[in-house]
């Protein structure tokens, strides 16, 4: 749009020059007698379509478009809540790129099955924290889960029982056996009992699936400074610290559930199976808001900028034939 401003003084500096040249020759009244035709009028009014087309197509290539309101939409299915560990043995590499990006990979994979149902996120550490109220909106689904890692959560720890009540509280008052929390983690739980918070669950007919990240055999958890590693994590003594995938407990908390428990493992993260288990849930039907898609009104701009273009081009500078002859018939009856 700024362009338009220097076309008009571009226009100026050309209408002046012509005129300067003109009078080169002689006198500008005697100079427009060689050339009866042309017509002023026409040449500004060519500028002006040509201004106006300009300005359309501006407008057209930024798109405006229209379609705010929003509708309700039914959906059937179920509710998910999705625990994930991100304490500081999430880091540990067993599991390639590592146990936290593993996990992500795999519940953006879950996200693109889920038809209908609706998720939740929930991070934690010695603490837990939503990091995504239930909602079935999965585009805004990944993108939380693009933000999350081992830094979020000041507390470290391993507060599986923490997560489990937050996510029955995330589920609202309605029962139903149409819920689920899936727990992602590699099940050192030293905070809190787990068990029981299941067993908890349970008895409001939610179930709990629990998918262990890691091996048995453990890693040490590495340092970076930027992309560098440093090291790994050592105890007071100075021992390096190995995490260990603790599949007892992630065993028992599914059980006590009503769920199944999956290992993880690089070829497949195990999320297939909850998925299945997920689909035999009771469906219920639920009232979704959604803002209706936007709809592209590019089309109508760059139509009148073309309409313009077209009459700028067949629009000569000469005068017509009905002017030449109303100015010749004036000038006779004078």
């Amino acid at each position: 749009m700024a362009l338009i401003p220097l076309f008009i003084i571009i226009y100026w500096i050309m209408t002046r020059w012509r005129k300067k040249a003109l009078l080169s020759f002689g006198e500008l009244a005697v100079i427009q007698q060689l050339y009866p035709d042309v017509s002023k009028s026409k040449r500004i009014w060519k500028f002006i379509l040509y201004l106006f087309a300009f300005t359309f197509l501006i407008i057209g290539i930024v798109n405006p478009q229209v379609g705010t309101r929003l509708e309700e939409v039914k959906r059937k299915g179920a509710d998910l809540m999705i625990c994930l560990d991100v304490s500081n043995s999430m880091k540990a590499e067993d599991l390639a790129p590592n146990r936290l990006e593993k996990a992500k990979q795999s519940i953006s994979k879950l996200i693109d099955k889920l038809d209908g149902d609706r998720l939740g996120v929930i991070v934690f550490g010695g603490e837990a924290y939503v990091q995504l109220p239930i909602t079935t909106d999965y585009s805004a689904a990944k993108m939380f889960l693009e933000s999350i890692n081992t830094d979020m959560i000041p507390t470290q720890g391993t507060a599986i029982g923490k997560a489990i009540d937050m996510a029955m509280e995330s589920f609202g008052k309605d029962e139903g056996k149409n819920k689920a929390i899936v727990i992602i983690t590699d099940g050192e739980n030293h905070e809190d009992d787990a068990i029981k918070a299941a067993e908890d669950a349970a008895e409001k007919g939610i179930t709990i699936h629990t998918i262990g990240m890691g091996s048995a055999e453990g890693a040490p958890i590495p340092l970076y400074k930027g992309n560098v590693r440093e090291g790994f994590r050592k105890d007071k003594e100075g021992n390096t610290i190995v995490t260990k995938l603790d599949e007892k407990m992630l065993q028992e908390i599914s059980a006590a559930g009503n769920g199944i428990y999956v290992r993880a493992s690089n070829s497949d993260a195990g999320l297939n199976n909850v998925l299945e288990a997920l689909d035999k849930l009771e469906k219920k039907q639920f009232d979704s808001k959604m803002y209706s898609d936007y709809e592209d009104r590019f089309q109508w701009f760059i139509a009148v900028a073309f309409l313009l273009l077209l009459i700028e081009t067949f629009l000569t500078e000469r005068k017509s034939k009905i002017y030449q002859r109303l100015n010749l018939f004036g000038n006779e009856k004078k």
